[in-house]
């Protein structure tokens, strides 16, 4: 079975670097938005953003207008030749509906770029892996509440695009639910968008060999001990090298939580590293995916073979 290979880097972005803001998935607030703007433009960079980005779709509610729109506003920015990266407005729900939309073949033709999100842009960051063979970066988004509000989510953001040397080791507050040290090449995202993403067309056959960051947001344990079984019975966690947890919030008690993680991942046999800091949290990590890198569950760190982005 394949194992997961180190990808493509991106070139980092420059002072005066264009950055188009898409909504692939749930609607924006517009103040939100705004916001999230003025910090990219804070930064020197020039945000632009996609013509559908504030659409409502008509009849389902949850999603930033059609399909196809919000289709066409991720390949025309990326497509674009004076854009340099894409950064997600928010996530939500919608990706698996727009994905197989795009043009792989003219993204692919248009070339490396940075390509920033979380959440519902999990089943995104496996599809850019295997369509585009690229590095992403899992970090928060343009109109992300916990973004505009947060200088530590910002600053490492900022840090990771710009002067992405200043951030060759991630390093979390959290501890080693099994302790050790594994190398390997990052990926994940999403527990349950993982979970949804299996036997399609755009997801990877298996984690082996790769550095897995899970987490997620708003899940009874009972749904997450399903999604996590369902990983482990399909096979894809087989062969991994070790796992990185980020934030479970809005989820039942962190015990709880902590236990049915113990119970699932804790046969593995492979260092696990817990409340590592990136996902739906405030003050959260960028951490990028498709980089090969060295894992210390008991000091908290993921060390990058080098830069997240060339």
């Amino acid at each position: 079975m394949s194992r997961v290979e180190a990808l493509r880097r991106p070139a980092r972005l420059a002072p005066g670097a264009r950055v188009a803001v898409v909504a692939p998935s749930g609607p924006i607030p517009e103040e939100r938005l705004q916001a999230g703007l003025d910090v990219l433009r804070g930064w020197d960079l020039d945000p632009v953003v996609g013509r559908h980005v504030l659409d409502r779709h008509g009849e389902f509610r949850y999603l930033a207008g059609d399909d196809a729109d919000r289709a066409a506003d991720l390949q025309s920015a990326w497509c674009d030749p004076a854009v340099d990266a894409v950064i997600c407005a928010r996530g939500g729900y919608g990706v698996q509906r727009m994905v197989d939309l795009l043009d792989w073949e003219a993204m692919r033709a248009a070339g490396p770029k940075v390509f920033v999100g979380f959440s519902d842009i999990t089943a995104l960051h496996e599809a850019f892996a295997v369509r585009l063979g690229l590095v992403t970066l899992h970090g928060p988004m343009a109109a992300g509440i916990d973004f505009v509000k947060s200088a530590r989510a910002q600053d490492h953001l900022k840090a990771t695009l710009l002067a992405p040397d200043t951030v060759r080791t991630v390093r979390s507050d959290g501890t080693a639910l099994v302790p050790g040290r594994a190398r390997g090449v990052t990926l994940g995202g999403c527990l349950s968008l993982l979970a949804a993403d299996l036997g399609t067309p755009h997801a990877r056959p298996s984690a082996r060999g790769g550095l897995l960051c899970l987490e997620d947001v708003g899940e009874e344990t009972y749904r997450l001990d399903r999604y996590l079984t369902q990983l482990l019975r399909a096979g894809w966690l087989d062969g991994v090298s070790g796992l990185l947890l980020g934030s479970w919030a809005e989820c039942e008690p962190y015990d709880g939580v902590r236990a049915l993680l113990a119970d699932r991942l804790g046969g593995l046999g492979v260092p696990v590293a817990e409340q590592f800091g990136f996902g739906h949290c405030a003050d959260a990590l960028t951490v990028p995916f498709g980089v090969a890198a060295e894992l210390d569950a008991d000091a908290g760190t993921l060390t990058l073979d080098e830069p997240a982005l060339s």
